[in-house]
């Protein structure tokens, strides 16, 4: 049995694509991996669309809330095998040491929260965000990670995060 990895998405906000990343590893993973999500500047709520469309494609939502990344960087703090920032602004700031050297890829993607429209414009962006999302993590969770060496899994890792759905500055590490 291959060991349960952990895995910490990381948003600005911590309130849309790192929530719903978080949930979907949770669902998909839960054999492989253990989810969280964090952000550097939590609103300290998560979004409502972001529990809309998780709750309608059937995806867990208990336990989920906003917290700052600092959670996940002391020594009582999970050891962390990946970090993975899904939005620009968070893959440019200066993170906090990471227990365990995780490996990290900035898997950007744009935020459903800044569109602006009709509500259904809105949802359709989550919903969107939700999809590119759930592609990458479904690639990410198919990888035979311990067959891998570090330099393969990072390179694989960099090209999940080049998949349809990149936002314009993506092709850039965390």
């Amino acid at each position: 049995m291959e060991k349960k990895y952990n895995v910490l998405f990381l948003c600005t906000g911590n309130s849309a694509r790192s929530i719903m990343a978080e949930s979907i590893l949770r669902k998909e993973g839960a054999d492989r991996f253990n989810a969280f999500s964090a952000g550097s500047h939590p609103k300290g709520a998560i979004n409502p669309l972001a529990i809309k469309v998780l709750q309608s494609y059937g995806l867990p939502t208990d336990g989920l809330r906003s917290k700052p990344w600092d959670e996940f960087a002391t020594e009582t703090s999970p050891k962390l095998d990946f970090v993975f920032t899904v939005c620009d602004s968070a893959a440019g700031e200066a993170c906090p040491h990471w227990p365990g050297q995780p490996m990290t890829a900035h898997w950007g993607i744009e935020d459903p929260a800044a569109v602006e429209g009709t509500d259904l414009e809105k949802e359709r962006a989550f919903v969107l965000a939700f999809r590119y999302l759930r592609n990458r993590i479904t690639i990410f969770n198919a990888l035979p990670i311990a067959r891998l060496d570090k330099l393969a899994l990072s390179a694989k890792l960099r090209e999940i995060g080049e998949t349809e759905g990149a936002s314009h500055c993506a092709k850039h590490e965390a």
